[in-house]
């Protein structure tokens, strides 16, 4: 049994199932490419929503930070008054150790003259009396 088909009808043929061929594949390809789109658009957006997300974060976090700079200032600033007030009203109530040590011997020195005159006296009234 012998089968005889043309060339022509042959060549028809293969070049009719080729073309079929790569129409089912451009055909799959264009579904494919669609979907992988789809699929890259639907990334990019979840990525972009994360960025958003992510902006916002570092924005608040970083709002918070400068605002506890301006408070630390603040705090910064009162105590450095703080102190000057505090160093303006040390001397008076506060004595450097020199001057109340010459203070305390001019005292003992008046007390020390004052106990005299009054042996001066004690024994000048001991001997009229």
């Amino acid at each position: 049994m012998h089968v005889q088909i043309e060339l022509w009808a042959l060549l028809t043929f293969l070049i009719g199932l080729l073309i079929t061929f790569l129409g089912c594949v451009f055909g799959f390809a264009k579904v494919l490419g669609g979907q992988i789109d789809k699929r890259l658009d639907e990334k990019f957006q979840a990525q972009e929503t994360a960025r958003d997300a992510g902006a916002k974060s570092l924005r608040e976090h970083i709002d918070r930070h400068i605002a506890l700079g301006d408070r630390t200032a603040t705090q910064v600033t009162n105590l450095e008054r703080d102190f000057l007030k505090w160093q303006a009203d040390l001397p008076v109530h506060y004595v450097r150790r020199e001057d109340y040590v010459r203070g305390q011997t001019v005292i003992e020195a008046k007390l020390d003259a004052l106990y005299n005159k009054l042996e001066v006296v004690q024994i000048k009234g001991a001997g009229h009396g």
